[in-house]
């Protein structure tokens, strides 16, 4: 699969971290909140009622689209015709135990096997086929061409759950649908697994402070910032990316070769293999690259593109790669 086309980018619905860990507080809050309304045509506020006892409550009010500036959005039931418009939010439905209420997903959706893959684009929905397959709840992480006011308009809510900048984020989409879908108890457990996992790979990992990093989106330097939910995820070993030094306002940039030859990043990760056929024997044949650091010490490792550049539940699996290598890596002079 195309790297660009699952990579979050800061247009597609990125947060700064500035203020995160007060909205973060607040989603925790109504996550779980899903109690009975005071009258048959109140919907359950999930930020002023208390937790429910089952998954079955509802109706349920739900943020919808980032921490900061989001709207809520009424979930009437519990949906049984779920359509998804976004392979992370795939993987996070099935994550929570959702998947069986799924009718479809869209034509970037691969994983789980046997997901309901149809020829939906989350890129350029249209509505009408989208109701089609008779939707009661959307989810999506992009609101392209008025998407969730034209569901809207035919009474079907729409949860937007856009690219998280880090893994508290990924973490509160997947209690946020949860309560959604009337998963509350799957999603807890989840989360509860990524949380343990992840803590784990760091503790036992060496500190890595004081090292770089250059992951690799595609051929020609595309790359991230510690200010992206990859960056955030070595920042978890204390590593930083070499873009961060380049001078440019932008979380995706594209570097010039000698810019990376000259930050000699002491760990090279290539997410680029599957789509572009780049391994770790063609880019020693690089103009320079066979005097990196990375490249001597044998500290350049292939990753999967799409538990790499997804937010979901697969990226404790990108952590415990970075963790299993972290052994291999220490401070190498250049020259």
């Amino acid at each position: 699969m195309n790297q660009h086309r699952t990579t979050p980018h800061p247009s597609r619905g990125f947060l700064s971290r500035r203020g995160t860990t007060v909205a973060l507080l607040a989603v925790a809050l109504f996550a779980t909140a899903c109690g009975s309304a005071t009258t048959s045509d109140q919907a359950t506020s999930v930020t002023d009622q208390p937790a429910p006892e089952g998954d079955e409550t509802f109706p349920v009010t739900v943020l919808s689209g980032p921490l900061e500036g989001g709207t809520e959005v009424t979930v009437e039931a519990k949906p049984q015709r779920i359509v998804s418009l976004s392979p992370a939010t795939t993987e996070m439905l099935w994550a929570v135990g959702a998947g069986d209420q799924v009718v479809a997903v869209d034509d970037q959706s691969d994983y789980p096997e046997g997901v309901p893959s149809t020829d939906l684009s989350g890129y350029t929905p249209n509505i009408e086929a989208i109701l089609s397959y008779e939707p009661d709840l959307v989810v999506t992480s992009d609101d392209p061409g008025d998407l969730v006011s034209g569901l809207a308009a035919v009474g079907v809510p729409t949860l937007l759950l856009p690219g998280a900048q880090d893994l508290e984020e990924t973490y509160s989409q997947m209690e946020r649908l949860g309560v959604a879908t009337g998963n509350v108890g799957g999603a807890t457990e989840a989360v509860a697994d990524i949380r343990t996992r992840i803590e784990k790979a760091v503790a036992d990992a060496p500190d890595l402070a004081g090292l770089t990093y250059y992951h690799e989106l595609d051929p020609t330097f595309f790359t991230v910032t510690s200010d992206t939910f990859i960056g955030d995820v070595y920042g978890l070993f204390g590593m930083t990316s070499i873009a961060d030094a380049a001078g440019t306002e932008d979380d995706y940039p594209q570097l010039s070769a000698e810019f990376i030859v000259a930050s000699d990043p002491d760990l090279i990760v290539l997410s680029d293999a599957e789509c572009c056929g780049v391994t770790v024997e063609s880019i020693g044949e690089r103009a320079g690259w066979d005097q990196l650091a990375a490249v001597r010490s044998g500290n350049v490792i292939v990753v999967d593109e799409d538990v790499a550049s997804r937010w979901g539940p697969r990226v404790v699996e990108f952590v415990e790669t970075i963790a299993e290598h972290a052994d291999h890596l220490e401070p190498t002079p250049a020259g």
